[in-house]
């Protein structure tokens, strides 16, 4: 286990040794304390004397990898170890917190879920994720629009902080280019516990033509906050994953949300158009 105050101490005094300000130990005013994982602190080079700094700066720029770390010794420095930690805890917090229930009201999204009883069990039983009880599915009939050209829902699955990031925006502009090509949706909704293939119990059950689900994806230790948007046309039980099109990596540092919507919006159009999805999809 890790003491974060005795980490914490030892690298403000460290960080005061190198920027020369003066130390608590000896008396002087402590420096102000660093957030290490601001995009700032993250852009640092801590490579000691690289041999060519700007070209380190523009590969850093390129890619959120961690590179130009930097080592002490045969160790990772300090700096490293507490970002990745923190990122490693920004990781944690994203797949075990509850999607926002105030963005939710927002967006007049009612609830249901899954087979799975909590959030524990979603992570360990996927398939209970993949399915709902047959008074959820009676529910969903009775609170939808039948026969909806396209069904947009919104489930939380690997990532609530990737759904509370990018699903309002996201929605919005979706509607929006949806609107302008003259496809009717049905009503939206929530899916707690949600795993990508319950589209295929929600489409047959709304006799939906296309179903598009947006869900956290699994977050890594560079990003916590990625979604992804799921389509099918005539999704069904049994189905092979390759009659599914992803749109993934949609946050602020990949796909902005907004771009996503008004894009897969056009995919949707064309999977209409066309009455095929995945593989057999051409775009």
């Amino acid at each position: 286990m890790y003491d974060a105050k005795r980490i914490e101490a030892v690298v403000r005094r460290v960080l005061a040794e190198r920027l020369g300000a003066a130390s608590p130990d000896a008396g002087g005013e402590a420096p102000a304390p660093l957030d290490i994982a601001s995009p700032a602190a993250r852009a640092e080079i801590l490579v000691d004397s690289p041999r060519d700094r700007d070209a380190l700066v523009r590969l850093r720029r390129a890619t959120p990898a961690r590179i130009g770390a930097g080592r002490a010794g045969s160790r990772r420095k300090t700096r490293g170890l507490l970002l990745l930690l923190a990122d490693h805890a920004l990781a944690r917090d994203s797949v075990m917190a509850d999607v926002d229930a105030a963005m939710l009201e927002r967006l007049g999204l009612f609830s249901v879920r899954t087979l799975c009883a909590d959030r524990n069990e979603h992570l360990k039983r996927p398939d209970l994720g993949r399915r709902f009880a047959p008074e959820t599915l009676a529910e969903l009939k009775k609170r939808c629009i039948p026969s909806p050209r396209v069904q947009v829902y919104v489930g939380d699955g690997l990532s609530s902080g990737a759904v509370n990031a990018n699903a309002e925006n996201f929605l919005a502009a979706l509607a929006d280019a949806l609107d302008r090509h003259g496809i009717k949706t049905g009503t939206p909704f929530f899916v707690q516990f949600c795993r990508v293939p319950s589209m295929d119990a929600v489409g047959p059950a709304l006799d939906a033509e296309a179903v598009c689900l947006l869900v956290g994806e699994r977050p890594g230790l560079g990003c916590a906050e990625s979604m992804s948007a799921y389509l099918c046309y005539r999704p069904e039980e049994g189905m092979p994953e390759s009659r599914r099109t992803v749109v993934s990596n949609i946050h602020a540092g990949g796909i902005p949300a907004v771009e996503a919507g008004a894009y897969v919006a056009d995919v949707l159009k064309r999977m209409l158009d066309s009455g095929k999805s995945g593989v057999d999809l051409k775009l």
